[in-house]
Protein backbone atom coordinates (compact mmCIF):
# COMPACT_ATOMS: atom_id res chain seq x y z
CA UNK A 1 0.00 0.00 0.00
CA UNK A 2 2.82 2.38 0.90
CA UNK A 3 4.47 1.77 -2.47
CA UNK A 4 1.24 2.70 -4.28
CA UNK A 5 0.98 5.95 -2.33
CA UNK A 6 4.59 6.77 -3.13
CA UNK A 7 4.01 6.18 -6.86
CA UNK A 8 0.86 8.35 -6.88
CA UNK A 9 2.67 11.13 -5.05
CA UNK A 10 5.52 10.96 -7.56
CA UNK A 11 3.05 11.21 -10.47
CA UNK A 12 1.25 14.15 -8.78
CA UNK A 13 4.51 16.05 -8.31
CA UNK A 14 5.52 15.45 -11.91
CA UNK A 15 2.16 16.66 -13.24
CA UNK A 16 1.74 19.59 -10.87
CA UNK A 17 5.36 20.65 -10.87
CA UNK A 18 5.49 22.73 -14.10
CA UNK A 19 2.08 24.31 -13.47
CA UNK A 20 3.08 25.17 -9.93
CA UNK A 21 6.19 26.92 -11.24
CA UNK A 22 4.13 28.89 -13.75
CA UNK A 23 1.63 29.85 -11.04
CA UNK A 24 4.38 31.02 -8.68
CA UNK A 25 6.05 33.01 -11.45
CA UNK A 26 2.73 34.58 -12.45
CA UNK A 27 1.93 35.55 -8.87
CA UNK A 28 5.40 37.05 -8.49
CA UNK A 29 4.90 39.09 -11.67
CA UNK A 30 1.47 40.29 -10.52
CA UNK A 31 2.91 41.20 -7.12
CA UNK A 32 5.79 43.10 -8.74
CA UNK A 33 3.51 45.03 -11.08
CA UNK A 34 1.04 45.75 -8.28
CA UNK A 35 3.81 46.94 -5.96
CA UNK A 36 5.23 49.21 -8.66
CA UNK A 37 1.79 50.71 -9.34
CA UNK A 38 1.10 51.21 -5.62
CA UNK A 39 4.47 52.82 -4.95
CA UNK A 40 4.88 54.89 -8.11
CA UNK A 41 1.70 55.27 -10.17
CA UNK A 42 -1.34 55.16 -7.87
CA UNK A 43 -3.56 58.26 -8.04
CA UNK A 44 -4.53 59.18 -4.50
CA UNK A 45 -6.87 61.79 -3.08
CA UNK A 46 -6.55 64.88 -0.96
CA UNK A 47 -7.30 64.58 2.75
CA UNK A 48 -7.47 67.18 5.46
CA UNK A 49 -8.40 67.60 9.11
CA UNK A 50 -10.69 69.91 11.09
CA UNK A 51 -8.86 73.17 11.91
CA UNK A 52 -8.55 74.06 15.58
CA UNK A 53 -8.40 77.81 14.94
CA UNK A 54 -9.39 80.48 12.42
CA UNK A 55 -9.23 84.20 11.76
CA UNK A 56 -12.30 86.26 10.88
CA UNK A 57 -13.37 89.79 10.07
CA UNK A 58 -16.69 91.27 9.00
CA UNK A 59 -16.29 94.74 7.51
CA UNK A 60 -18.97 96.81 5.78
CA UNK A 61 -17.62 95.50 2.49
CA UNK A 62 -16.56 91.89 2.95
CA UNK A 63 -16.48 88.81 5.15
CA UNK A 64 -13.02 87.28 5.53
CA UNK A 65 -12.31 83.81 6.91
CA UNK A 66 -8.84 82.30 7.22
CA UNK A 67 -8.13 78.68 8.15
CA UNK A 68 -4.93 76.69 8.73
CA UNK A 69 -5.48 73.78 6.34
CA UNK A 70 -3.41 70.62 5.93
CA UNK A 71 -3.29 69.10 2.44
CA UNK A 72 -2.34 65.41 2.46
CA UNK A 73 -1.87 63.45 -0.79
CA UNK A 74 -2.64 59.78 -0.09
CA UNK A 75 -1.35 58.48 -3.43
CA UNK A 76 1.96 58.15 -5.26
CA UNK A 77 1.30 60.61 -8.09
CA UNK A 78 1.40 64.40 -7.56
CA UNK A 79 -1.92 66.21 -7.29
CA UNK A 80 -2.31 69.64 -8.86
CA UNK A 81 -4.69 71.97 -7.00
CA UNK A 82 -6.15 74.60 -9.32
CA UNK A 83 -8.70 76.37 -7.15
CA UNK A 84 -10.63 76.31 -3.84
CA UNK A 85 -13.92 77.62 -2.57
CA UNK A 86 -15.88 77.63 0.71
CA UNK A 87 -19.60 77.30 1.34
CA UNK A 88 -22.13 76.89 4.14
CA UNK A 89 -24.11 73.95 2.66
CA UNK A 90 -26.92 74.00 5.25
CA UNK A 91 -27.60 77.75 4.94
CA UNK A 92 -29.99 77.93 2.00
CA UNK A 93 -30.36 81.72 2.20
CA UNK A 94 -26.63 82.16 1.62
CA UNK A 95 -26.33 81.50 -2.09
CA UNK A 96 -22.81 82.72 -2.72
CA UNK A 97 -19.70 80.58 -2.54
CA UNK A 98 -16.75 82.25 -0.87
CA UNK A 99 -13.79 82.18 -3.27
CA UNK A 100 -10.17 81.59 -2.38
CA UNK A 101 -8.80 85.14 -2.15
CA UNK A 102 -5.24 84.82 -0.79
CA UNK A 103 -2.77 82.47 0.84
CA UNK A 104 -1.06 83.91 3.92
CA UNK A 105 2.18 83.23 5.76
CA UNK A 106 0.51 82.77 9.14
CA UNK A 107 -2.88 82.45 10.78
CA UNK A 108 -2.76 85.66 12.82
CA UNK A 109 -3.43 88.73 10.63
CA UNK A 110 -0.61 91.23 10.99
CA UNK A 111 1.15 94.01 9.08
CA UNK A 112 4.02 91.66 8.21
CA UNK A 113 1.62 88.91 7.16
CA UNK A 114 2.97 88.00 3.75
CA UNK A 115 0.33 87.05 1.21
CA UNK A 116 0.09 85.51 -2.22
CA UNK A 117 -2.78 85.62 -4.66
CA UNK A 118 -4.46 82.31 -5.58
CA UNK A 119 -2.11 80.21 -7.68
CA UNK A 120 -2.03 76.64 -8.92
CA UNK A 121 0.22 74.41 -6.80
CA UNK A 122 1.33 70.78 -6.83
CA UNK A 123 1.40 68.38 -3.90
CA UNK A 124 3.85 65.46 -4.31
CA UNK A 125 2.73 61.93 -3.52
CA UNK A 126 2.47 60.88 0.13
CA UNK A 127 3.30 64.33 1.43
CA UNK A 128 1.48 66.82 3.64
CA UNK A 129 1.57 70.61 3.44
CA UNK A 130 0.07 73.27 5.69
CA UNK A 131 -1.35 76.44 4.17
CA UNK A 132 -3.12 79.46 5.67
CA UNK A 133 -5.95 79.89 3.20
CA UNK A 134 -8.20 82.94 3.15
CA UNK A 135 -11.72 83.03 1.71
CA UNK A 136 -13.83 86.15 1.22
CA UNK A 137 -17.35 87.15 0.30
CA UNK A 138 -18.93 90.47 -0.60
CA UNK A 139 -21.18 92.33 1.87
CA UNK A 140 -24.03 92.05 2.74
CA UNK A 141 -25.02 88.47 1.94
CA UNK A 142 -23.19 86.55 4.67
CA UNK A 143 -22.88 87.44 8.36
CA UNK A 144 -22.17 84.43 10.63
CA UNK A 145 -24.07 84.44 13.90
CA UNK A 146 -22.91 83.24 17.31
CA UNK A 147 -23.52 79.54 16.66
CA UNK A 148 -22.06 76.47 14.98
CA UNK A 149 -22.07 76.12 11.20
CA UNK A 150 -21.19 73.29 8.87
CA UNK A 151 -18.52 74.56 6.50
CA UNK A 152 -17.49 72.80 3.31
CA UNK A 153 -14.33 73.46 1.33
CA UNK A 154 -14.09 72.13 -2.21
CA UNK A 155 -11.07 71.89 -4.48
CA UNK A 156 -10.61 71.83 -8.24
CA UNK A 157 -7.81 69.39 -9.05
CA UNK A 158 -6.01 68.82 -12.32
CA UNK A 159 -7.07 65.20 -12.84
CA UNK A 160 -10.81 65.85 -12.32
CA UNK A 161 -13.27 67.91 -14.32
CA UNK A 162 -15.63 68.65 -11.44
CA UNK A 163 -15.15 70.24 -8.04
CA UNK A 164 -14.38 67.69 -5.33
CA UNK A 165 -15.22 67.90 -1.63
CA UNK A 166 -12.02 68.47 0.32
CA UNK A 167 -13.19 68.82 3.91
CA UNK A 168 -16.38 69.48 5.87
CA UNK A 169 -16.10 70.63 9.46
CA UNK A 170 -17.78 72.62 12.23
CA UNK A 171 -17.08 76.34 12.21
CA UNK A 172 -17.83 77.74 15.69
CA UNK A 173 -18.99 81.29 15.01
CA UNK A 174 -19.63 81.97 18.70
CA UNK A 175 -15.91 82.51 19.16
CA UNK A 176 -16.14 85.73 17.11
CA UNK A 177 -16.32 88.41 19.79
CA UNK A 178 -14.88 91.36 17.86
CA UNK A 179 -16.05 91.08 14.24
CA UNK A 180 -14.80 94.54 13.23
CA UNK A 181 -11.18 93.49 13.79
CA UNK A 182 -9.35 90.88 11.75
CA UNK A 183 -8.01 88.62 14.50
CA UNK A 184 -7.52 84.92 15.24
CA UNK A 185 -9.81 82.79 17.35
CA UNK A 186 -9.98 79.25 18.66
CA UNK A 187 -12.29 76.85 16.84
CA UNK A 188 -12.39 74.37 19.73
CA UNK A 189 -15.66 73.63 21.54
CA UNK A 190 -13.81 73.03 24.82
CA UNK A 191 -12.92 76.66 25.54
CA UNK A 192 -16.25 78.13 24.40
CA UNK A 193 -17.80 79.61 27.56
CA UNK A 194 -21.24 81.11 28.17
CA UNK A 195 -19.58 84.49 28.66
CA UNK A 196 -17.88 84.24 25.25
CA UNK A 197 -21.16 83.23 23.57
CA UNK A 198 -23.02 86.20 25.10
CA UNK A 199 -20.27 88.60 24.08
CA UNK A 200 -20.28 87.20 20.55
CA UNK A 201 -24.07 87.42 20.27
CA UNK A 202 -24.04 91.07 21.33
CA UNK A 203 -21.20 92.03 18.98
CA UNK A 204 -22.70 90.30 15.94
CA UNK A 205 -26.17 91.70 16.60
CA UNK A 206 -24.74 95.22 16.74
CA UNK A 207 -22.87 94.56 13.51
CA UNK A 208 -25.99 93.31 11.73
CA UNK A 209 -28.01 96.29 12.96
CA UNK A 210 -25.32 98.69 11.77
CA UNK A 211 -24.71 97.14 8.37
CA UNK A 212 -28.12 95.64 7.62
CA UNK A 213 -26.42 92.28 6.82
Amino acid sequence: MSSVIAVLAHVHIKVAGPWASIAVASLALVFTIGSFWWLNARQGRLKSFEPQSFAACRTPDILRLRFPLVFYNTGAKPIVVQDMRLSFPKESRWKSLLPWTTTRSQLKPASDDKHAFPAVFSLPGRTAQQMFVEFGGVFPEITPLARDYRVQIEVKVGHRKKWKQFITFTFRGAHITDPDRYIAYSNSPHDLTEETIKKSEGALKRLIARTGG
